[in-house]
């Protein structure tokens, strides 16, 4: 899938989550693709093209009650996914991650002294901004719901000091990887810049595992903070590499989505794509 194919699809996928979230009750096919301006057929493929299965399955993860679902079904104990090896290198989103940490004392210095490449790409879920140094991908910010300037300054803001420069051939190996487009297999190396607490908190989410959620209160009492849960849930809206540090994987304990510095639906995409493609999985490995 090319470049512009994720920004074509997603311009479908974006307006027609806002067709189903408006609507009273599912939409059928035909229903849909009329508000798409599109043939059946066409709008089947285009949706199959991103989703891997058919507008009708794909409404089923998008309904508001999934969230609730997820936390009854597919709740996970970060405790017990890091016993069994789960972590910072473990399988997720489909690829393997490998991550290293920016020491207290570099990150305190606002980024000085730090060589950040930058280049804007299409992703599966909008126009996505992708940052990262010799080490790896350090941020991930979309822009549909903020825009393109302020998505690009909030993350400069994150690290004030560094040297910024255009380079999107420098990252686009590790982005495509990133987004599953091409070699989805490769590693695909992270750069942590935050504060101790912070990557601590990014650090457990990537014990979620694929396909599971958890809540901000498990996150604290994962980390050995369980009555920091106010402050996990804002080190968690602070994660810089969203996607790949799943903080789409939060949720309120009600079964809520909680907020998303990207806007929530970036967050719904997320977790509905990743729960069909691992319940396409388990069905495959159920065969």
């Amino acid at each position: 899938m090319t470049d512009q194919d994720q920004g074509y699809h997603h311009g479908v996928i974006g307006r027609a989550i806002e067709e189903i979230d408006a609507a009273e009750a599912p939409l059928s096919l035909d229903d849909l693709a009329a508000r798409m301006g599109m043939s059946p057929a066409h709008f089947q493929r285009v949706f199959s093209a991103w989703a891997g299965v058919s507008p009708k399955r794909f409404q089923q993860y998008l309904m508001l009650g999934h969230a609730k679902a997820l936390l009854r079904d597919r709740f996970t104990t970060l405790e017990t996914a890091g016993s069994v090896g789960l972590s910072g290198s473990s399988r997720l989103h489909d690829m393997f991650l490998r991550w290293e940490a920016m020491s207290p004392g570099d990150y305190a210095k606002g980024g000085a002294g730090l060589t950040i490449y930058w280049g804007w790409f299409e992703s599966p879920f909008g126009p996505a901004l992708v940052m990262g140094t010799d080490k790896g991908i350090c941020g991930i910010g979309f822009a549909e719901t903020a825009g393109t300037e302020a998505a690009m300054e909030d993350l400069v803001n994150r690290w004030p000091q560094a040297t910024y420069v255009e380079d999107v051939m420098r990252l686009r190996p590790w982005v495509m990887s990133a987004f599953g487009v091409d070699n989805p297999e490769e590693p695909v190396p992270m750069f942590l810049i935050g504060a101790p607490f912070q990557i601590k908190v990014w650090e457990a989410l990537l014990r979620v595992p694929t396909g599971q959620v958890t809540t901000y209160s498990e996150i604290a009492q994962s980390i050995g903070t369980p009555r920091a849960v106010r402050a996990v849930g804002t080190a968690v809206g602070r994660n810089p590499i969203s996607w790949l540090i799943p903080c789409h994987r939060a949720l309120r304990k009600s079964g809520g989505l909680g907020g998303y510095h990207w806007g929530l639906p970036r967050k719904r995409m997320m977790l509905a794509r990743e729960a069909m493609h691992f319940d396409t999985k388990d069905r495959r490995g159920a065969a």
